[in-house]
Parts: structure tokens; sequence; C-alpha cells
């Protein structure tokens, strides 16, 4: 993996921790900023290190949003002809697709949230698992307010996350959502009174869920999500080729035994993947 820039990643305890580095500008997403997060989510999804990925930031804000100046020196939109807009379907795909990869990882994604998180940073916190978030934090969807649609997935997961009527009144008005409400209306986990403290939960569940066997972890996130997308009679169904898939007797015996033990228990990782470019 090419040497990081906005952000830094640490792995330890079976923990991945990605830091989004940045506060001098407000933690901005530009180009840079998905390039070098969609190349770290593939990397822990191809790698079996981290059974959990914790992404936190730094500064007053988890994220500003997408930078402003993008849309005048990376983000190309030509609008003068059908063929370029045309093109610009293409080119939300490839933005959506990085955020998508929080949500299609084999590993839970935790997010610990301070202050602002604004507009393609809604984005980013609605494709991850839970979300741990600062009393100061707060969630705006930001792109109404400067003559757009939200286009990178906010429009398309809040509604699983929280009440239909709470998100379209977000989404026409552009109001700030406190994190004492988002605790409310089910967006975020829990409140914690500042940034530390919120990072710290995000740890410990994060700790929590990487004592437990990893392939269960997965098969647990996988039929969770389909679960959301399809009838409780698919989703049944789903679950019966899944868990046939991926049961494991030595698994349980390991669990049980230590519970019973009082002690930790010991599970192989995930195998990990290759590209089908890196075959023979």
């Amino acid at each position: 993996m090419n040497k990081l820039t906005c952000f830094e990643l640490n792995i330890d305890q079976h923990i991945a921790h990605l830091v989004l580095n940045r506060p001098d500008r407000l933690n901005a997403l530009d180009m840079t900023v998905w390039r070098e997060l969609d190349e770290v989510l593939q990397q822990l999804h191809q790698a079996n290190q981290a059974r959990v990925l914790v992404i936190s930031s730094t500064g007053k804000h988890f994220s500003a949003g997408m930078s402003l100046e993008a849309f005048g020196e990376s983000v190309s939109m030509d609008d003068q002809s059908a063929e370029g807009r045309a093109a610009i379907f293409d080119m939300l795909g490839g933005l959506q697709a990085t955020f998508t990869r929080l949500e299609t990882l084999r590993i839970p994604v935790i997010v610990a949230i301070q202050g602002g998180c604004i507009g393609g940073a809604v984005d980013m916190v609605t494709a991850a698992c839970l979300r741990y978030a600062s009393a100061d934090a707060f969630f705006c969807i930001q792109e109404i307010n400067i003559g757009m649609v939200a286009d990178v997935g906010t429009l398309q997961r809040l509604p699983k996350l929280m009440p239909m009527a709470v998100v379209k009144e977000l989404a026409y008005t552009g109001r700030r959502l406190p994190a004492d409400k988002a605790l409310q209306y089910g967006l975020v986990n829990e409140v914690l009174p500042d940034a530390a403290a919120a990072l710290k939960a995000a740890m410990q569940a994060a700790a929590e869920i990487a004592a437990k066997p990893p392939i269960a972890i997965w098969g647990t996130k996988q039929a969770l999500h389909y679960a959301r997308d399809h009838s409780v009679d698919d989703a049944l169904k789903q679950m019966g080729w899944l868990q046939s898939g991926i049961w494991s007797n030595p698994h349980v015996k390991e669990a049980i035994t230590a519970f019973q033990k009082k002690q930790a228990a010991n599970f192989p990782d995930l195998a990990p993947l290759k590209s089908f470019k890196d075959l023979a």
C-alpha cells in the first residue's frame, strides 16, 4: 500500500484503527481522501490481520464533508451535453463504491464521531455498523444547502436507520441533528461526554467483537445486511444456507469452554483473499 497522507492506520490486537488526520482542513473529503480510503479498505478486506475496523478523526470536527474545492479541481461535472451528464452517473458510481466497501467489508466497522459530521461524512458513517458520538457531535445533510441532492449514500441508508419523516426533514431543510436527537432516533449507539470518551467506547466495542470467532462475525454481518433488504422468509432461507456453510463444532466448543473457564477463547483468523489479478 502506498504511504497514506490523509490517514493514519494502526492494527493492534486484531483491531484496525484508521484516523482521518487533517484537522487543519476540518477533515474535509477530497479525492485524495477518497482514494486512500478505498485503498485501505481493499487492503483490510483482502488481508486477515484485523477483525474489526474503528474509524475516528482529529480536531474539532469529524469531517466537514466534501471539499468544495474538489468540485472545481478534481471533479468535473459536465452538464452541457447528454453525453457529459451520462458520464456523471459513472463518476458517482465510483464515489459510492468506496463507502459501499465499508458495508461489504468482511469485518464490522465502528465510527467515533466528534463535532460536525457533515455532507459526505454522513454518507460515510451511515455505511458503518456502529456509531459512537461525543455530546457536541451533530449531523447535517449539507448538500441541500449548496443546491444539490445528497448522492453518495445518505438518502439510501439513513432511512434504514431512522424514521423516514425525520430523514426527510433533515434532507429538505439542511438542519443540524444534534447528538442527543441522533441517539433518540437510533442513528448513534451511544452519546459520550467528549471525543476521547466516544473513541474509548468504540474501541471497547471493537475489543469485544475481536474476541469472537471472525467467521461467525462475518456470517452475522452478512445475515443482518441481507435481512435488512429482503423479506423475512427470504432472509430465513439465506440464513439456512449461510449457517450450513460456516458452522464449526470446534468454534462452538472453544467458545463454551472459554466461557466456562472464564478465559479468553482462541479462534482462527479469516482466510486472506487474493484478487483475480494476483492469481497465476
